[in-house]
């Protein structure tokens, strides 16, 4: 839920070459790689390109000064923020472009990941984000060594972007989409620190990024009112972010309703062109939403097998159906609603969800369906890749439903009303299993809520908010770290800004956190999902980030519902984890560090995540 806590292993100089190299052949061939024409101004972009290169090749040589004792830290640091708000000028851009490229060599979190194959290989992270966290951490002198390292290898990964950019010339008309990414990506990964996890210096950053969209929207080849309503904005933002006394104490809510959400508006009125298709097939994210908290923003289409041309409201309505129906499961007595209970924000309200068997209970918690379907993987253990997958693994499990589609479709096509229902949607005689996993789909992903009294207030639907959430969400985005795991708008892992994959993290769950001497919960997560290729010591004990939104509605907490209040969960997070109460968790990816919150934070960080309950959502689908 909050800052990840690096753990590099020291790269060894043996690597270097090796790795250098694979780093071009990854550039070279990357089928994420954009090989597009850009519609900004060359001229410019070249300018800012090449000094950012003269940028990293200068940190390149003091890293190495530092390594041999000539310079003091805060030069290192010094060199290094200014290398960083370089970045920050084009990454709207760059980020844009090459997406793949930038997040594993330039820009990428410090965290331990997979690089999949035949077996899984466990690859350490490098860039800009990996270099902050340790040239600002108290193992910066000691990782003298890896600093250099990573420091070269940032020097060649980007002078081989450099000078593809050279290569480009400005025929597309994209630049206003990847300004309007820029500003979630503000919103989301800048503010809130998560792309600063040593410096903090998140506001200068930010400022960096506004300063280098304005100075492209200064060359645009037309000069409208709405244009200079954009650059006044801007202009306005900069301002702000230059005079905020503190990272802890800006106002990140009067920031995202006074510059980011207006800015992400009128930019897209400025935005006639349709989204490209290398785009619309990586990103979930909706280009014609008018606001980051509107219920348009993502594209729940891009989660699912189901088409959005197939969909309709009979559809739906036959899924709600089959949902609420006990016939789809083995013994006739458990329905989806079993575990899923509208009342209760589609949980269940127990630690753990009962089996099929009288007096047992399946292995975890149940979450909630409400924006369910925004996620790229399903489960505590991220084992199922699509939403018709997920439903699958119900279904066959011994201790849920303990059937199989043959079984099932054997059932609904011996029910006229069932058959008749789908003859009428499909055409066919038969149902057939497609036909009952899109039924099934169709209500699922129906179930979203962005409804909620936050929402409605950003949306500038409602005048007012209660100062406790106002600090709440304050707290959320900054101090807390919350927002660092819990990613706007959905709050969950859902990582931003082209909400294409899930995060998983390793908290350090315990057993039961009311016990006088604390364990760790023994359930490994994705480290057991039997998906081969992901079976890494880094992923065990690892879980899928799920959304904050309706927590009001969904107690017990976490995958093993042993914390039965929201004051349990936070305390948790206030103690540093499983790490932060005593216990060795491998690979914690949650900051050990307390966050000494006090009574009174603790209490407005809660009212900003009740604010998010949606009453509407659960109203309007009780059945």
């Amino acid at each position: 839920m909050f800052t990840p806590y690096l753990k590099i292993k020291s790269l060894s100089f043996g690597l270097i070459g090796s790795l250098v190299t694979l780093a071009f052949f990854s550039f070279a061939s990357e089928s994420s790689y954009r090989d597009i024409p850009l519609k900004v101004n060359q001229q410019l972009l070249e300018k800012y390109a090449d000094e950012l290169n003269t940028s990293v090749k200068h940190f390149d040589n003091v890293a190495d000064a530092f390594q041999l004792g000539k310079i003091p830290l805060d030069s290192l640091q010094n060199a290094l923020s200014s290398t960083r708000l370089h970045y920050k000028k084009i990454e709207f851009i760059l980020a844009f472009y090459y997406p793949e490229y930038v997040k594993e060599h330039l820009n990428g979190a410090p965290l331990l990941f997979i690089k999949k194959g035949t077996s899984p290989m466990v690859l350490e992270p490098e860039g800009l984000q990996v270099l902050d966290e340790l040239v600002f951490s108290d193992e910066a002198k000691a990782s003298k060594v890896q600093i250099s390292a990573l420091a070269k290898r940032l020097t060649s990964n980007y002078g081989l972007l450099c000078e593809s950019i050279h290569k480009k010339k400005p025929t597309g008309n994209w630049q206003i989409k990847a300004m309007r990414l820029e500003l979630v990506r503000i919103f989301t990964l800048g503010i809130t620190g998560f792309d600063t996890p040593g410096s903090l210096n998140a506001l200068p950053e930010a400022t960096a990024s506004m300063q280098g969209m304005l100075e492209f929207l200064n060359q645009s080849e037309t000069n409208s009112t709405a244009i200079k309503d954009c650059e006044l904005l801007f202009t306005q933002a900069i301002d702000v972010l230059k005079k905020a006394n503190s990272f802890e104490a800006f106002d990140r809510l009067a920031f995202l309703k006074s510059y980011i959400d207006p800015l992400y508006a009128k930019l897209g009125a400025l935005d006639g062109e349709a989204s490209p298709e290398f785009l619309t097939s990586t990103s979930a994210w909706n280009s014609k939403s008018t606001s980051i908290f509107s219920d348009d923003f993502l594209d729940p289409y891009f989660f699912t097998d189901l088409k959005r041309e197939e969909d309709s409201d009979a559809l739906r309505a036959l899924g709600k159906q089959l949902f609420y129906d006990p016939i789809i499961s083995g013994d006739q007595k458990m329905s989806c609603a079993t575990c899923h209970d509208p009342k209760k924000a589609f949980t269940d309200g127990n630690a753990r969800s009962l089996s099929n068997l009288q007096g047992k209970t399946v292995l975890r918690n149940a979450p909630t369906l409400l924006n369910a379907v925004y996620a790229d993987r399903f489960f505590y253990d991220l084992r199922a890749f699509t939403l018709e997958q997920q439903a699958e693994h119900v279904i066959f499990n011994t201790s849920e439903f303990n059937t199989a589609y043959a079984e099932i479709l054997q059932k609904l096509n011996g029910i006229p009303e069932y058959s008749n229902q789908f003859k009428k949607l499909f055409g066919e005689k038969k149902i057939n299993r497609d036909q009952f996993s899109k039924a099934l789909a169709s209500y699922v992903l129906s179930l979203n809520s962005f409804n909620s009294t936050f929402d409605q207030f950003i949306r500038n639907e409602i005048n007012t908010l209660p100062e406790e959430v106002r600090n709440g969400f304050n707290l959320f985005m900054g101090k807390a770290n919350c927002g660092t795991c819990h990613f706007a708008p959905t709050f969950s892992g859902l990582v931003p800004p082209f909400y294409n994959e899930n995060e998983s993290e390793i908290l350090g769950v315990l057993n039961h956190p009311k016990d006088a001497v604390v364990k760790l919960d023994a359930d490994k997560g994705r480290f057991d999902n039997q998906i081969f290729s992901e079976k890494a010591p880094i992923y065990e004990h690892s879980f899928k980030t799920t959304t904050v939104r309706n927590v009001g509605f969904t107690a017990p907490y976490f995958h093993n519902g042993a914390y039965k209040t929201l004051d349990e969960v936070v305390d948790f997070y206030n103690k540093g984890g499983g790490e932060g109460v005593g216990l060795s968790v491998y690979n914690q990816t949650l900051s050990p560090d307390p966050l000494d919150l006090n009574e009174k934070e603790i209490k407005d960080l809660i009212a900003f995540m009740k604010s998010l309950d949606d009453l509407k959502a659960i109203d309007q689908n009780r059945y």
